[in-house]
């Protein structure tokens, strides 16, 4: 048995995709310790694992960027500059900070990060303990701006800590990656160990409505996601899907009340919250933001997507969908109700959308699991 600590950020799109090796290990009978801010303490608890606090949410990590910047106040003009604040030096090093003395305690054989939690491999190698990148979707040069690799590399530089070259939030560490080889920039990843994990798709348990399962009609889901959704970006979605010949699930999440979407059509059913992974089984195209969780969900369950980004990595990962024909995306002012309708009309019927789509699923099908991977996470326990 070895001792594994896993390290996250506190969100759904950080988390989620550390879990289900998370569950592995544990499977296979070893000791999973999970370090992430109090915020997301109760997901991770349900599973069972020993949760210790490490860092803060990443809201209070933006209101620190601001204050660093001379104001407390959110400021959308200035909202580059704290996000690379934010990820580039306030997280990392509250996470080395809170995980330093965790790691002398309890000392574990392991460490697994994500990759936009530095401060947990920083924690690692300042400790001595082997450390691992877990990654969440595509890894290239565009993976972060200049603005946050400039601060992350001058506190890299303060602890004493250099990286191969663009090796940044990875820290040169191994590198588990669920992003499919054929979509994966794998000359980025050339200068570090590269070891393939199937994606597996987490969402806390729920039950899917009988109608999803019935499934008279195509199925579409809308949702963006539970950090970037907004009551005018679900209805003007909803305003060109509610006209397709489909059933429409729309899932407002945690930032929109679902009783504010008022006046839906009888082919639109308005719920605050679906057990995602479950639903996308059922699900004919999915509709979103473009986060990594869900674009990566929607590829490993074989259903197309069209993409309408509004920040982060959405605006990249809509590409890369649109690329490989997995779907479409649009942005900015592409983004109307016509253009909805008249798109996921188009996919729902696209033949070699849906060979592109089968063809990632299969590949994805073909990546180690999990649990294929547990014993690798040992090895490198030493």
């Amino acid at each position: 048995m070895v001792r594994i600590l896993f390290s996250s950020l506190g969100s759904h799109g950080h988390t989620y995709p550390l879990l289900p090796l998370a569950v592995a290990a544990r499977e296979q009978g070893h000791d999973i310790v999970y370090a992430v801010d109090s915020g997301f303490h109760a997901p991770v608890a349900k599973l069972g694992f020993t949760v210790v606090e490490a860092g803060l949410s990443i809201l209070d990590a933006f209101t620190q960027a601001n204050s660093l910047h001379g104001t407390d106040q959110f400021q959308r003009e200035m909202l580059r500059q704290t996000a690379s604040t934010a990820f580039g030096s306030v997280l990392p090093r509250a996470y080395a900070r809170d995980l330093a003395p965790i790691l002398e305690r309890d000392k574990p054989d392991l460490v697994v990060f994500e990759i936009l939690n530095p401060g947990a491999g920083v924690a690692a190698i300042q400790a001595g303990i082997p450390a691992v990148c877990h990654g969440f979707g595509k890894v290239d040069p565009m993976m972060a701006p200049e603005t946050m690799v400039t601060p992350l590399l001058e506190y890299l530089d303060e602890v004493g800590i250099t990286v191969p070259n663009g090796q940044f939030f990875g820290l040169g560490a191994p590198y588990l990656d669920i992003f499919p080889a054929s979509l994966q920039d794998l000359d980025h990843l050339r200068e570090v160990e590269r070891i393939p994990v199937r994606p597996v798709p987490f969402a806390e348990p729920g039950q899917v409505p009988d109608w999803v399962r019935e499934h008279r009609r195509p199925l579409v889901y809308l949702t963006f996601g539970t950090a970037f959704a907004g009551l005018e970006l679900i209805q003007r979605a909803m305003a060109g899907l509610s006209r397709l010949d489909a059933e429409v699930l729309v899932a407002t999440g945690p930032q929109v009340e679902a009783s504010l979407v008022a006046d839906a059509p009888d082919n639109v059913h308005v719920m605050s919250w679906v057990p995602q992974a479950d639903l996308l089984a059922h699900a004919d195209l999915v509709v979103h933001h473009g986060g990594s969780g869900t674009t990566v969900s929607a590829m490993t369950t074989g259903v197309p997507q069209l993409v309408l980004p509004q920040g982060a990595d959405q605006f990249r990962n809509g590409e890369v969908v649109a690329a490989a024909n997995l779907g479409d995306h649009l942005v900015g002012e592409e983004f109307t109700a016509d253009a909805v309708h008249d798109t996921v009309a188009r996919l729902l019927n696209d033949a070699a959308v849906h060979d592109a789509v089968e063809s990632i699923r299969l590949e994805i099908a073909a990546m180690p699991s999990p649990a294929d991977v547990v014993p690798k996470l040992v090895e490198l326990a030493g």
